[in-house]
């Protein structure tokens, strides 16, 4: 772990120096369109990007990032959908460096979880007004995440939408392509354990979010990437109708507007056991399996944010 600046001189330095470097997947759902969009909107709010970088295929973006990084900007700005942006947070994570994020995905849930714009030029503008602040970290076994660690139907959609329905559909495609794995998809029981006391549930779908964000939608009103809390849920019970009910039905009216008021279990740590053991979707890459354990690590990735942020 490097040595880290004050919030305040890193935002400043920023601010002074614009040292920054430009990231872009360009195979993501807007990222090949709009590269030199943001490369003009970046220039225009005074940023000279040390170097800047077109990734056309994905499998090169954790060595990209970490020849970016060894540029020493202190601002990396990535450009992509969640999936791109998590494999940023490992790199960056623990680093004297922020992320400045470009919502170029389908969903965006990491970028809304921040309050950021996702109007393009918009979303830039923060790097010039807006501040560093330090956010938590997910921590699902060893591997960092930003957004949410999922267990049940949502494994299999993230293996099976078709990107080109992602690009046509956008963020309905994730709900659209779970239709069609439901009727055959078998409940499974889950057990988390938080500060001594376990929880038992039988259900399709188990999430376990860092960020505010799933699918596009809030979760509840009053969570935060930033409160040093996990907040676990799960989408109906085992049986598939209410699933599907309770799902389009907290996605159109945002019924859980407090965690008070929903089925959540929140704390710090979490260990999840399923009967049978199964695959976990941390970010969209399908990894480990449980048993997990799944953490947050408090203050553990540097962000560019707009000034509104409540930074604690």
């Amino acid at each position: 772990m490097s040595e880290l600046r004050s919030k305040a001189e890193h935002t400043k330095a920023i601010r002074d120096l614009r040292r920054a470097v430009l990231v872009i997947n360009t195979r993501s759902r807007r990222g090949r369109k709009r590269y030199f969009e943001a490369l003009s909107l970046l220039q225009a709010e005074g940023f000279q990007p040390l170097r800047t970088y077109a990734v056309m295929e994905p499998s090169r973006l954790p060595k990209i990032l970490e020849e970016a990084l060894d540029l020493q900007p202190d601002l990396l700005v990535v450009g992509g959908g969640d999936g791109t942006l998590s494999e940023a947070v490992k790199h960056v994570a623990h680093r004297d460096v922020a992320l400045g994020v470009l919502p170029l995905g389908t969903t965006n849930n990491f970028a809304r979880s921040l309050g950021l714009p996702l109007d393009l030029a918009l979303a830039i503008k923060v790097f010039s007004r807006g501040k560093v602040v330090d956010i938590d970290l997910g921590m699902a076994g060893d591997h960092p995440f930003a957004n949410l660690t999922s267990f049940g139907v949502s494994v299999e959609v993230a293996g099976t939408v078709k990107p080109w329905v992602k690009r046509v559909l956008g963020r309905a495609a994730y709900p659209l392509t779970a239709l069609t794995i439901l009727p055959r998809h078998q409940p499974f029981r889950a057990y988390i354990t938080v500060e001594g006391r376990r929880h038992e549930l039988l259900t399709h779908q188990l999430n376990i979010a860092n960020g505010r964000y799933h699918g596009g939608w809030q979760i509840a009103k009053d969570i935060s990437i930033d409160n040093r809390r996990l907040v676990a849920y799960q989408l109906g019970s085992g049986k598939r109708l209410r699933l599907l009910v309770e799902t389009l039905v907290r996605a159109t009216s945002g019924r859980w507007s407090s965690l008070a008021g929903g089925p959540f279990v929140t704390g710090r740590e979490m260990l999840v056991e399923t009967e049978p053991p199964m695959p976990a979707d941390i970010d969209g890459e399908v990894v480990l399996r449980t048993p997990l354990t799944i953490r947050t690590i408090p203050n553990g990735l540097r962000v560019m944010v707009p000034p509104a942020f409540i930074d604690t």
